[in-house]
């Protein structure tokens, strides 16, 4: 008899934390190594934020809450869908879980069955296809490649759909490449869903704030109304507050769903962190000034990184409209050899060198489904983009 179980084997460790923890090794032996692996802000939660945390722990805020969120938070999230998403919500339409991915795994769990397809275009965020697995279904892989910049054609989506398909996972501004979809692009996307009522969305808003250039973000139920009853909406605090550690996502659908998610919710993790709730409603209702600052920043960032990057021999970088990743080709370097005799066959060979020639660590194409490329955050000072960039093209220019 295994001790271990068949559904541990079906998954596999987070690849960008591999990533992180080893940037950290590196660094605690003595490497000078900058990491661009982790999807965090390098900003701080605002101090209002944190306040209100501080008050909740102060008023005895500390006990076992509903499962599904405190009613404070519940109605916030439903305020937050109504002001800036056009979606209208009850109370018993929405929860909070702790963390985005813990939203995900409740919705996949609660509703897959052996033979469930769930279409997940590529590239993807790590953490899809291992939950996916993990519930018993089966991934259906939809390439978006460089060609369409990173988004999903009508004609993609539409071939790979099946009679046995039950969700189709949406995220954008994309986790890893940082492409948004206008109100154009998602509509003809939206009108393929209606031609099959069987198949579910789960859209990932989690960079919604993070948008550039005077992009527009719009979501799947706010666009096609007709989907909103078979349509589950998930964002988060993580991304927009850098709020990462106080882990709270939430979303909002249809009632049974959400009343079968929290089911769910109740016999693993229970309820979110009480303290990490009342910290979420001052996000949710507090000053969103900030937001336009922080994004501002961003798009600085990036358009350093992308510059920098198309300078480099052998790379081409599309400039995302959001979130704060770049999703570079290395195609260009396939089959060079560095330095030290290594021939680069694959797009791991290039991140390892890259991290062993010049201490910057990203992350291989491959772990988000589509090669040869690799993910880098740019959600770190500009002084060590500026640094990384120059290493990166050092690396790039030592090539034979």
């Amino acid at each position: 008899m295994a001790f271990l179980s068949d559904a541990l084997a079906r998954v596999k460790p987070s690849p960008t934390i591999a990533v992180s923890s080893k940037a950290r090794e590196l660094k605690a032996a003595g490497k000078d190594v900058i990491s661009l692996g982790a999807g965090e802000p390098d900003f701080d939660t605002p101090d209002n934020i944190k306040e209100a945390a501080i008050k909740a722990i102060r008023d005895g805020k500390t006990k076992y809450t509903n499962v599904d969120g405190i009613p404070e938070l519940k109605q916030a999230i439903c305020a937050k869908f109504k002001r800036e998403n056009n979606l209208d919500y009850k109370p018993s339409q929405v929860m909070a879980a702790p963390g985005g991915k813990k939203v995900i795994f409740n919705a996949m769990v609660a509703t897959l069955n052996p033979g469930d397809e769930v279409v997940i275009p590529a590239p993807y965020w790590v953490s899809y296809p291992d939950i996916v697995l993990l519930a018993g279904g089966t991934c259906v892989f939809a390439e978006a490649g460089i060609g369409t910049k990173f988004k999903l054609s009508p004609e993609t989506l539409e071939a790979a759909i099946t009679p046995k398909t039950k969700w189709v996972i949406f995220n954008h501004p994309s986790n890893p490449t940082g492409a948004a979809y206008t109100r154009d692009e998602l509509k003809a996307l939206t009108d393929v869903l209606l031609r099959h009522p069987q198949v579910w969305v789960l859209s990932d808003d989690m960079y919604e704030h993070l948008v550039y250039d005077g992009f527009k973000f719009t979501t799947p139920a706010e666009i096609e109304p007709a989907l909103y009853d078979r349509t589950l909406t998930v964002n988060g605090v993580s991304k927009a507050y850098a709020m990462t550690g106080w882990r709270i996502g939430y979303c909002g659908g249809p009632e049974a769903l959400i009343k079968a998610m929290t089911t769910l919710q109740s016999q693993t993790t229970s309820n979110p962190t009480s303290i990490s709730q009342w910290a979420s409603v001052e996000a949710l209702n507090g000053t969103q000034d900030f937001l336009p600052v922080r994004a501002d920043s961003f798009k600085q960032r990036r358009d350093l990184i992308v510059s920098m990057l198309n300078d480099a021999d052998g790379i081409d970088c599309p400039t995302p409209e959001g979130a704060f990743y770049v999703f570079p080709s290395c195609a260009g370097l396939i089959g060079k050899k560095t330095p030290g005799g290594k021939v680069l066959e694959n797009d791991e060979d290039v991140v390892t060198a890259l991290l062993e020639d010049e201490g910057v660590a990203v992350v291989h194409g491959a772990a988000f489904g589509l090669s040869p490329y690799f993910r880098i955050s740019y959600a770190t000072s500009a002084e060590e983009l500026e640094e990384a960039g120059r290493r990166i093209q050092r690396f790039c220019a030592s090539l034979k």
